[in-house]
């Protein structure tokens, strides 16, 4: 796109200690088939300055380029608030310094903007993960009026993946430094409260598993901060949408637990979280395989996991 007119994206990559990632990540962000970027880096306070790792690489097809740097370690959510405060583009996205994207990726979103009109205020593009056991990928769910379904558990991709308009963040608010983890889905549903969401099936953001550096494998942190923080600011929500939405909310935030416990090979931890989501909604039914393979170990988990993941596939090719 060429048009003078057109409108800015901004996009924050926050960024500690990863050089050359941020490099790529970067020069995914140049090669967008859309003109008007405005890029945002937020270095929180690397070993490495970001603006030495970026000094030759040339700004020509940004609109802007900026490079800001705490002056301490402040986490990638706070980075990513400083970058929002920094975007004066309409539109804002989000990517990971150890993350990537296809060239279509930002015009695809602006298109999904324009044509779904005032009202839409994030778009998600699907994901492919690339790790040791090999390509996964994810297509988000939630479209159109999607605070239920995100509060029941429908996946909307990750912030590497999200475009919102500005005004919408500026009515929900920034998202939350309190939130060790889960912070993308807690934003999620305050910024659905105020917009509609759209979907893109397409898979135009790319995310390296293996030299991911990620809080996500950080049980404790979620069992014991992340999660009863979420129950405190949205159970009420739920629950006023329904008993069902509220169990399924407490059903499926369970799960989430469950697995972070596997992936740190804690699988008694595992059990009593897979145990208690079966408990709060017996008909989520991706969680007993979960279950009964927790009791056999790393193995058993796997094997189960591949079984879950394939009841998945067939779930959403029978409902489309």
């Amino acid at each position: 796109m060429s048009d003078e007119a057109a409108p800015v994206v901004s996009v924050v990559i926050p960024t500690y200690g990863r050089p050359e990632r941020l490099r790529a990540a970067v020069e995914s962000v140049r090669a967008q088939t859309y003109d008007a970027v405005e890029l945002v880096v937020v270095d929180d306070c690397s070993p490495t300055p970001a603006r030495e790792t970026l000094a030759d690489v040339p700004s020509a097809g940004l609109a802007r380029l900026e490079i800001l740097r705490h002056d301490e370690n402040r986490g990638a959510n706070a980075a990513r608030n400083t970058g929002i405060e920094a975007a004066t583009g309409e539109f804002v996205a989000f990517l990971d310094d150890d993350d990537r994207w296809r060239e279509e990726k930002l015009a695809a979103q602006v298109h999904a903007f324009e044509t779904g009109g005032d009202a839409v205020g994030a778009v998600c593009t699907g994901t492919e993960y690339d790790g040791p056991q090999g390509t996964v990928t994810k297509v988000p769910t939630a479209d159109g009026d999607v605070a239920e379904d995100i509060l029941m558990g429908a996946p909307f991709g990750e912030f590497s993946a999200l475009m919102v308009r500005r005004s919408v963040v500026e009515q929900a608010g920034l998202p939350d430094t309190e939130f060790p983890s889960w912070q993308d889905k807690e934003w999620y549903i305050r910024l659905s409260l105020h917009c509609e969401f759209r979907s893109l099936p397409e898979l135009l953001t790319l995310r390296d598993i293996e030299h991911a550096d990620r809080i996500s494998h950080d049980f404790e942190t979620k069992r014991d901060v992340s999660y009863p923080l979420f129950l405190a600011r949205h159970r009420d929500l739920a629950r006023s949408y329904g008993r069902r939405c509220e169990r399924r909310f407490l059903a499926t935030l369970n799960t989430t637990l469950g697995r972070s416990a596997v992936r740190c090979e804690r699988y008694a931890d595992a059990r009593t979280h897979f145990a208690r989501a079966l408990k709060w909604d017996p008909t989520l039914t991706e969680c007993y395989p979960l279950f009964l393979a927790s009791l056999g170990g790393r193995y058993s988990y796997e094997l189960a996991r591949g079984v879950a993941r394939m009841q998945r596939e067939r779930t959403r090719s029978t409902s489309g």
